[in-house]
């Protein structure tokens, strides 16, 4: 089963929070993690971590916070995955993985690479503006040819 960690779960949470409160001018990392019960100092080093990156403006001062960088239908659950995680991979055989003693008789390589693929194209269709959307369908058409994938949010 693939789960996606703790941190990314939170970083989510958070944003989903912010853009819930998108008429707040800031909301600090103290009243998020509040809200969800969240540990404060973890979600800090979460929500510095998408400052960073681009995904979230910090504000500092006493009325500092953190506010939404673009529009939460611009961010998708794939950016914020992968700003906190990383490259996102189902299998320890990933694109930059060179080194298996199996590569030249393995036959899983390429069709688990596939559903990785699959999974990316998933979670950059679904944007944080959906996560907010009770009762959102989210539609991802794959390759020409094949099936539609409807997932209830």
């Amino acid at each position: 089963m693939l789960r996606l960690t703790k941190k990314a779960d939170y970083g989510l949470m958070a944003l989903k929070y912010l853009a819930e409160h998108a008429d707040a001018t800031s909301l600090s990392a103290k009243d998020i993690a509040e809200a969800y019960h969240i540990p404060p100092q973890l979600l800090a080093k979460i929500l510095q971590r998408l400052a960073k990156v681009g995904i979230l403006r910090s504000h500092a001062g006493m009325n500092g916070g953190y506010s939404l960088l673009k529009p939460s239908r611009e961010i998708s659950a794939f950016e914020v995955i992968h700003a906190i995680d990383g490259p996102l991979f189902i299998t320890s055989c990933g694109p930059s993985q060179s080194g298996c003693d199996l590569t030249d008789s393995c036959t899983i390589k390429e069709p688990l690479s596939r559903v990785n693929d699959s999974i990316s194209g998933l979670l950059r269709s679904i944007s944080i503006a959906d996560l907010v959307d009770q009762g959102t369908e989210v539609t991802v058409r794959r390759q020409p040819g094949q099936e539609l994938v409807t997932i209830q949010l």
